[in-house]
């Protein structure tokens, strides 16, 4: 990759400006998220690469992912990857290309994308999520394990007013709730919330399964 063909692929899907991308790779090096290859030559064309901590992030992404879709239908494609790690510089270009192609991923209901703007948004949403009884997913407002905001915002290592913001952003949206008194009793989404994060998750693992039969189907080597 090179910063030329990362700005011309976030432009041609209108995912950022040219500034916001050029920023967003100039972050990936700062943090050592991605690394030159070499020292030399124009910036723009310095070819780039991913750091060996950064493949190994994603690639606990694709753990999590296949066993997921293994949970669902019985398939053992966590066991496939595992024997056939090569196969990881195939798969991690279809899952982006699929992602960014995806009005699903990209164009998620209100709530989903009011807080995917905020750091740890997703992380935020996981937890809420997490906390659900299977058995309480028909009502119309679903329980979680959250009671606490500032607890919530401490473990997320977030500032809690600016959690606080985006949960009452939420709250006006008829999106989550309490069940009794606010920080005294157990916070609930809306059934549509929830819906909105599963159709989400539902349209990402299918992304992942689709990449990952193409490579399967694909002559080994290649």
């Amino acid at each position: 990759m090179t910063m030329a063909r990362f700005i011309e692929v976030v432009r041609r899907h209108s995912v950022a400006s040219r500034n916001t991308a050029e920023a967003f790779v100039k972050e990936m090096l700062h943090y050592n998220i991605a690394e030159y290859i070499s020292a030399s030559g124009d910036g723009r064309a310095h070819p780039l690469r991913v750091t060996e901590g950064t493949v190994q992030t994603f690639t606990s992404w694709i753990y999590a992912h296949l066993r997921t879709l293994d949970h669902i239908d019985g398939g053992n494609r966590l066991e496939t990857f595992l024997e056939r790690p090569e196969m990881l510089p195939a798969l991690q270009p279809l899952i982006a290309d699929g992602l960014l192609a995806s009005d699903g991923v990209r164009e998620p209901g209100q709530t989903f994308s009011l807080f995917i703007w905020l750091n740890n948004g997703g992380i935020v949403m996981d937890w809420l999520m997490s906390g659900i009884d299977p058995d309480d997913i028909h009502l119309d407002r679903i329980p979680t394990g959250v009671i606490s905001v500032s607890e919530f915002a401490h473990w997320l290592k977030l500032s809690r007013t600016h959690l606080a913001r985006k949960l009452q952003d939420a709250e006006a949206l008829g999106s989550i709730g309490w069940v009794g008194q606010r920080g005294h009793s157990v916070m609930w989404v809306s059934r549509q919330f929830f819906d909105e994060y599963m159709a989400v998750q539902a349209a990402k693992l299918a992304i992942v399964d689709a990449a990952f039969a193409a490579c399967i189907s694909a002559p080994q080597g290649r």
